[in-house]
């Protein structure tokens, strides 16, 4: 595979692997799931216990696990075509998906900002 359509399916792949990611570690569908996961994550007597529960809470950590997951599922390898490109493709994914989590974060918080602002104003309005 050339180093254009590498390029291609890195920026393509890293889209799932960051909804899914971002999905499971802070929307709403999931609150009460990573409600118990915050509260295992801090009262479990284990430290593996711990770990594992807070591996979804954050989804930095947990889009490894995603990336991981598509990896098996894609065979996506980066650069070469043995281990050494799952390792790339792994950590440029997660890379990548991590970007694209911190500007829809960004955005999120830009349009309840905006949001509160014209609420704001209406009730000045009235």
């Amino acid at each position: 595979m050339s180093i254009g359509l590498q390029i291609i399916w890195l920026f393509v792949l890293a889209l799932p692997v960051a909804a899914i990611s971002w999905t499971v570690t802070h929307e709403e569908a999931f609150r009460e799931f990573h409600d118990l996961c915050i509260r295992k994550s801090k009262t479990s007597g284990s430290l593996p216990v711990r770990k594992f529960f807070f591996l979804f809470t954050c989804e930095y950590c947990f889009s490894h696990y995603i990336v991981i997951i598509f990896l098996i599922i894609t065979g996506f390898r980066m650069l070469f075509n043995d281990w050494r490109g799952f390792i790339i493709s792994g950590f440029s994914l997660v890379w990548i998906a991590n970007i694209y989590m911190s500007v829809y974060a960004h955005l999120r918080l830009d349009i309840k900002k905006e949001r509160i602002d014209i609420q704001t104003e209406e009730k000045d309005l009235h």
